[in-house]
């Protein structure tokens, strides 16, 4: 039976919003090389993106080790992991068992408490071979062999095998040779089956984890050329759709860039110039442990994201973080002034700079000093062309439910509403000036229509960042008299 009414109802009906897609605009993926001899499985961890929430993810699936010369991989695992604590990152291992490999020397070890340590790293356990005088041993039968925390394999003898009365064995086998890679293997390529290695791994990121790369690094590596062209190169038309921003380190070794002065002609020969590019010169120091810049500032860019509501709008520049010492490559420190530090800025290089505390300092992508043009700040400004990015994003992954949707006015309602219900929100909160989309009947002529395309048109202006603040102080001899009564 109907409700008997009398008087005046209101009923509300849901807000026809569509709920925008976070994008990831700092998730970082990293590309170089592991100790993937101490991984879970070895030969499946090559050439595939592979997410990690912590240290212990990462250090299960690719492995862990300090020296970070070798394994550059890990660098970021220290950076984000130890240091600064943020999540997830994407690691592309480009170190192969079956071609980064070495004949191990045979060596003889000792047996004490039937125990052995073979001081040796980087092992493969399942080529591993152990002979008790001229027997070969079975592991699992006639002894165990595993890594101690500091990559060294040791043997537990099994009682009652054949090397149950043993004092000392005799060990070969393979090893992984991270000396092998190439920078031919770190930007890789797509081989005649279809298979895709180094970079081009990137690609499988989105359809593997349905999420967006957003920092493209590869510290340890990036003061190569090659390899700083192809991460400029693979920050746009990401799966044919998407953009990402880069960081490289600009050469501080005996080859590169030793002092402040030389910069910018280390940054034109590795031929940095991309507006989705971060160039840092110096690496950085947490105690003894170096890390290249572009590893620390990546995690630092993440870390400001996370701490301003995950919206990349906010520069990571002159923001603090627990490093010791800046440094060239070698571990030689290096004491930047501020005038000194602006110098590498109008570079369009960012560096470290301790006042107070070391910071990063630099808010110009790779463009600068070329694109200084006013009216398109939008490439110049790090923060800026982040935001630009991930907005694009973002739009891409809400909005591609609507394809194949009947192009009717319903649709572009949808839309206009939906993404200024967003906008307004940023425009309200300091993060935009303007962030409006408008449908114009005049840039949707009736054949692009019939055809089933429709653009829409938004007005963006994200705040670039205040770099430059300054006080005027003009002493006021008349206050002087006043004050004295005259």
């Amino acid at each position: 039976m109907a409700v008997y009414k009398h008087g005046v109802y209101v009923t509300e009906q849901p807000t026809g919003v569509v709920a925008p897609v976070q994008s990831t605009a700092g998730l970082q993926v990293v590309i170089g090389t592991a100790p993937i001899n101490r991984a879970s499985d070895p030969y499946h961890c090559t050439n595939v993106p592979i997410l990690a929430t912590s240290l212990k993810e990462a250090t299960a699936a690719l492995g862990y080790d300090d020296d970070y010369e070798k394994y550059t991989l890990c660098q970021s695992m220290g950076a984000c992991f130890k240091v600064l604590g943020v999540s997830p990152v994407v690691y592309i291992n480009v170190l192969d068992p079956a071609k980064h490999k070495k004949t191990m020397t045979e060596t003889t070890v000792q047996v004490n408490s039937g125990v052995a340590t073979v001081a040796v790293k980087d092992i493969l356990l399942d080529k591993l071979v152990v002979k008790s005088a001229s027997t070969t041993l079975t592991a699992g039968t006639d002894y165990t062999a595993a890594f101690d925390d500091d990559g060294y394999v040791t043997i537990a003898i099994i009682p009652g095998g054949k090397a149950a009365s043993a004092t000392s064995l005799t060990v070969s086998g393979t090893q992984i040779d991270p000396t092998a890679v190439t920078a031919d293997d770190v930007v890789g390529g797509v081989n005649a089956q279809g298979v895709e290695t180094g970079m081009e791994v990137i690609r499988q990121i989105y359809p593997a984890l349905n999420m967006t790369p957003g920092i493209l690094l590869a510290p340890g590596w990036s003061e190569n050329a090659t390899v700083a062209a192809g991460l400029q190169a693979k920050t746009t038309g990401i799966n044919g759709v998407f953009r990402a921003v880069c960081i490289v380190d600009v050469d501080s070794s005996t080859t590169g860039a030793k002092m402040y002065t030389g910069v910018k002609q280390q940054k034109e020969k590795q031929a940095i110039t991309s507006a989705n590019c971060y160039p840092v010169w110096l690496y950085a120091k947490v105690g003894d442990v170096v890390y290249a810049g572009s590893a620390m500032a990546a995690a630092l860019t993440v870390a400001t994201d996370a701490a301003n509501g995950d919206i990349p709008y906010v520069s990571p520049s002159n923001k603090t973080l627990a490093i010791s010492a800046a440094c060239l490559k070698d571990g030689t420190e290096v004491l930047l002034d501020q005038e000194q530090a602006n110098v590498v800025n109008s570079f369009g290089v960012a560096t470290w700079l301790n006042m107070s505390g070391f910071r990063l300092w630099g808010n110009n992508t790779a463009c600068y000093p070329g694109n200084t043009d006013p009216t398109d700040p939008k490439d110049r400004w790090f923060s800026v062309r982040r935001f630009m990015n991930w907005d694009d994003n973002t739009f891409i992954q809400t909005y591609f439910q609507k394809v194949d949707d009947p192009l009717n006015k319903r649709l572009i309602e949808a839309l206009v509403d939906s993404e200024n219900v967003r906008g307004n929100s940023f425009v309200s909160r300091g993060i935009c000036a303007r962030h409006e989309i408008q449908y114009i009947e005049s840039e949707n002529p009736t054949t692009s229509l019939l055809n089933g395309c429709i653009t829409f048109h938004k007005y963006l202006s994200p705040f670039n960042p205040a770099e430059d603040i300054e006080e005027l102080v003009e002493f006021d001899p008349n206050a002087i008299s006043d004050a004295l009564g005259g």
